[in-house]
């Protein structure tokens, strides 16, 4: 399921630390086991879904810091945690919802994800 959603949606761009998320449904268990209270449910100042995209991350200075005037320094990236079909659990005051094809996503600042579960964890 979470696979349409990420073939379907080549045209968006992420920026800056921004991750796409297609929110789902509360639910008191998550796949891999892990327990949601029912305050969690309740106050719904939590919320979880599917990462789509991410953005290329915050951006750092490059070259050389005494002369940032150059005009052909290449801004460079710290990369984000969350990757494409990780499960985030994120901060629902700090999510924009926006509509598009009508499908809801949720893009939300990657300062605000709480927890991310991945399935296929490469341990």
């Amino acid at each position: 399921m979470i696979q349409e959603y990420l073939n379907s949606n080549e045209k968006f761009v992420v920026v800056g630390d921004r991750v796409l998320i297609k929110p789902r449904d509360m639910e008191t268990h998550t796949r891999s086991g892990l327990v949601l209270p029912a305050s969690v449910k309740e106050k719904e100042e939590i919320q979880s879904g599917y990462v789509l995209k991410t953005g290329p991350g915050y951006p750092i200075p490059g070259g050389e810091a005494d002369e940032p005037w150059k005009p052909n320094q290449e801004t460079r990236y710290l990369a984000l945690q969350a990757e494409e079909g990780d499960l985030a659990i994120f901060l629902k005051s700090s999510a924009h919802e926006i509509e598009f094809e009508n499908e809801k996503y949720l893009i939300v600042p990657h300062s605000a994800i709480l927890l991310l579960i991945r399935d296929d964890y490469g341990v």
